[in-house]
């Protein structure tokens, strides 16, 4: 039998060749396409698609924008953004949605956090009911409200402040912060309470210096949903202002000029009011994941 014979398999080879050959097959096999790759590809394709077109059109003039189809600007322009920066009646509506919605925000948690702890810590006569109010206010529609906040606000000199706004909203995101909210302190046991009044620790700083920062995550998911519905809310913030504090989504919605749309600011007002939510959800994006894990958003 000759020697040839007795050789392994792969013998004759180098394995240097080998260990190559082989890095380059797995190196194809971890890049290879999939259904769910090519899914989420075209998922986030379609996401986008709308925002890019508005940036398109942002960096666009109107006679370009009314003209022949293009996928970007032929002739760049930063004017657009130049007459939101410098014009008043433009970046003033910026600075009155974030006042009303701040002011908003830190309502509805100030209110919540202490409805959501009697909820999750004690059981009284009608409870449950009460619970299931709460979430029926927010389930009607902003419509039904705009018309007896109008009157009312009208009446005690409330109307077109920061404050009118901020107060309306807060009917439907103090309902959605006790939901949440809830949820994430019946997630904490009961004997860290009976471990702190025992310690002598009154409620205030009980609730201020232990419990609060136990339920962080909860805090930082309901700031965000309140900031959410308060920024993008159209129907009250339009109907309680007119001029002194009117947000920028009554401020797009109101501007016709004697020629028409100047569709080129409307993009460029779009493109800025997307900032502020994308910096809030990236500021509060573990606060998010952790409410989704926990079932509770």
């Amino acid at each position: 039998m000759s020697d040839t014979s007795l050789q392994a398999p792969g013998a004759g080879t180098i394995p240097g060749k080998v260990t190559a050959s082989r890095k380059g097959t797995r190196t194809r096999r971890r890049f290879r396409p999939n259904g769910s790759a090519l899914v989420m590809g075209l998922y986030l394709l379609f996401l986008m698609l709308p925002i890019y077109w508005l940036v398109n059109m942002s960096l666009k003039t109107n006679a370009e924008i009314l003209g022949a189809f293009s996928l970007w600007p032929r002739e760049l322009t930063f004017a657009n953004y130049t007459k939101i920066l410098t014009d008043a009646s433009w970046y003033m509506g910026y600075v009155n949605s974030l006042i009303y919605v701040v002011m908003n925000t830190v309502i509805s948690l100030a209110v919540a956090l202490p409805a959501a702890y009697a909820f999750s810590r004690y059981s009284f006569m009608g409870d449950k009911h009460l619970f299931f109010w709460l979430l029926t206010n927010r389930m009607a529609p902003p419509a039904v409200f705009a018309l007896p906040f109008f009157q009312l606000y009208s009446s005690v000199g409330l109307f077109d402040t920061h404050i009118a706004v901020a107060l309306a909203h807060t009917l439907f995101n103090v309902p959605l912060a006790v939901w949440i909210l809830e949820g994430f302190m019946r997630g904490v046991p009961r004997e860290i309470d009976e471990t702190a009044y025992i310690d002598g620790y009154s409620f205030g700083r009980f609730f201020v210096r232990i419990f609060m920062p136990l339920v962080a995550s909860g805090i930082g998911v309901t700031a965000f949903f309140c900031f959410m519905f308060s920024w993008v809310e159209l129907l009250l913030s339009r109907t309680l202002t007119s001029v002194d504090a009117k947000p920028i989504a009554a401020t797009m919605t109101r501007t016709v000029s004697a020629s028409g749309l100047d569709w080129g600011v409307l993009a460029a007002a779009g493109v800025l009011t997307i900032v502020p939510g994308a910096l809030v959800i990236y500021f509060v994006r573990n606060y998010i994941a952790k409410g989704f894990a926990l079932g509770r958003v």
